[in-house]
């Protein structure tokens, strides 16, 4: 076995194969992309993933990109602490959870990030404030489900799971910024609004190897 990922400081997508594999606990070869640098447009990762983007696995000769593809391949090749279930209703309904998050939340998520990191605030509130309501309502319906059980499905962490923390992590953290002020509230703190939310992202902290999955960057 010899597994190589390419990844970036900051790309939710990355953090979902990292989080895979140290899950796994698969051995592999980390080589972090500068985004600055433009490095996922070089010659090398266009060779590997024609679109520039990452992450990109490679296994031996076989390359996959896209996060899913990637959860997907690992699991089928390396099946040691299955990320999509160990039965077929198991699968379903893994599947149909990250198929809801990512229909009705993470596009909201996606604008609200984009609006507070790079639009602005100002002059785009009633685009926020959609934003802000959908991705509200789906964390209501994500609280409902924690509340009854410690993980998204099932007894154990899976893709599930793995697909929707780094969606909002990176909203808790961009959240944190000044422009955000008057948005914050209406999520946070998240111990008192989204409990359940809150013990399940401490628990997702706790697995092997986490720390090595943490956004570099964010330690600045």
């Amino acid at each position: 076995m010899s597994l190589d990922l390419w990844w970036g400081s900051g790309s939710p997508y990355s953090w979902r194969a990292l989080l895979a594999l140290e899950y796994k606990q698969l051995p592999y070869v980390s080589h972090q992309v500068q985004f600055a640098k433009q490095e996922h447009k070089s010659a090398q990762m266009l060779s590997m993933n024609p679109r520039g983007r990452v992450p990109v696995l490679k296994d031996g000769e076989y390359v996959c990109f896209e996060s899913l593809a990637i959860l997907q391949y690992l699991d089928r090749k390396y099946p040691q602490h299955p990320l999509f279930g160990g039965s077929a209703e198991e699968t379903g309904t893994i599947n149909r959870v990250i198929c809801e998050y990512e229909w009705y939340a993470e596009d909201h998520i996606q604008k609200l990030i984009y609006a507070i990191l790079f639009q602005g605030v100002d002059g785009h509130m009633e685009e926020i404030e959609r934003a802000m309501s959908h991705m509200l309502a789906e964390a209501r319906t994500i609280e409902k489900r924690l509340s009854s059980s410690a993980w998204l499905v099932g007894e154990n962490l899976s893709a599930a799971d793995i697909v929707v923390f780094p969606g909002i992590q990176m909203l808790l953290r961009a959240l944190e910024r000044r422009e955000a002020q008057e948005l914050r509230s209406r999520l946070l703190p998240l111990e008192a609004n989204f409990p359940a939310i809150a013990a399940w992202l401490k628990r997702v902290e706790q697995i092997p190897g986490y720390e090595k999955t943490y956004p570099p960057h964010w330690r600045e």
